[in-house]
């Protein structure tokens, strides 16, 4: 019997045991930011139903398994036909994966301070959450945490394992060097939105106008999606590398800003989305908006 118990732990899937290492790493993803929030999650979500901070905490726990499954990739355990043993070489990849995980909550955590300090400047984002329980600055820290859920994934995903110590710290330089440049792209394109549009997005998300909150964290999710076909791939140099992201970034911007346009003037003709944002507060239109930019930067991440 206990022949028959060991070998069918031998041969045990490799991917329950990822499924496993996933909800642990949600659950540890929940208590830290217990842990670094001066005010109570569950009493939020639970007596006083505050959806903003359901928002933003749904966009964080999508964040963490964006960059587990960019961990999950890196060593391609799962993948490997005929491989279901779990052998020694196995956890030591499982625990890399598990690693890069605990990192990946660490470094969201974190980019709270970027919704903060770079993207909603003006004004302090836990106020209009906890306080006023403002959807539009839920929506933008949904996106954020997602956005930089991507660019890590990106980072960190295709590496492999087994390299040598060398080749190992070059990978980390690598994974760093390329998240702060996705990360710089990121708040740049916050910037670059803000310029590109005839209202004040600040003002507006600080009177909670949930739609001007709801376009604008779609285009970060896109143009995250841009970072990340920017950032992924093999490493095939620092000036190919270079030029390829920054080529991407280029193009993402542009087209981002070229869809919205045709939003405004193909898909909703007789209608100003900027109109219907800022002074209509119309949330159907600010989903428009956000479906048709993402759905673009899918197409140009399969595309090119």
């Amino acid at each position: 019997m206990v022949d028959a118990f060991v070998g069918t732990l031998e041969f045990f899937p490799r991917g329950l045991v990822y499924v496993g290492m996933g909800i642990v790493s949600l659950v540890l993803a929940k208590l830290a930011q217990d842990f670094l929030t001066p005010y109570r999650i569950n009493e939020q979500l639970g007596r006083k139903s505050n959806t903003a901070l359901g928002l933003s905490i749904t966009g964080y726990f999508l964040g963490i398994v964006i960059v587990f499954v960019g961990a999950l990739y890196q060593p391609l355990t799962v993948i490997r036909s005929g491989q279901w043993q779990l052998t020694g070489d196995f956890w030591m990849e499982a625990l890399e994966v598990f690693l890069y995980s605990i990192a990946g909550i660490l470094v969201l955590n974190a980019s709270r301070l970027l919704v903060d300090k770079l993207v909603l400047y003006k004004f302090k984002t836990e106020k209009e959450i906890i306080q006023d329980e403002n959807m539009g600055t839920g929506a933008v820290e949904f996106a954020v945490y997602v956005a930089v859920g991507l660019v890590i994934a990106a980072s960190i995903a295709g590496s492999g394992s087994g390299a040598s110590d060398v080749g190992i710290a070059q990978s980390v330089v690598r994974s760093v060097a390329f998240f702060a440049l996705g990360m710089a792209a990121l708040v740049l394109f916050a910037l670059f939105y803000q310029l590109t549009t005839s209202f004040d997005i600040h003002s507006e998300i600080e009177r909670d106008n949930a739609a001007v909150g709801i376009a604008l964290a779609g285009n970060l999710v896109a143009i995250a999606l841009v970072i990340f076909k920017a950032v992924f791939g093999e490493f095939v140099g620092w000036t190919e590398s270079l030029t390829a992201f920054a080529t991407f970034a280029v193009i993402g911007f542009a087209l981002l800003y070229v869809v919205r346009i045709i939003v405004d003037f193909a898909l909703l003709p007789g209608t100003r989305v900027a109109e219907e944002l800022a002074a209509s507060r119309n949330k159907g239109v600010a989903f428009i908006e956000s479906g048709v930019v993402i759905s673009a930067a899918l197409i140009l991440y399969f595309a090119i």
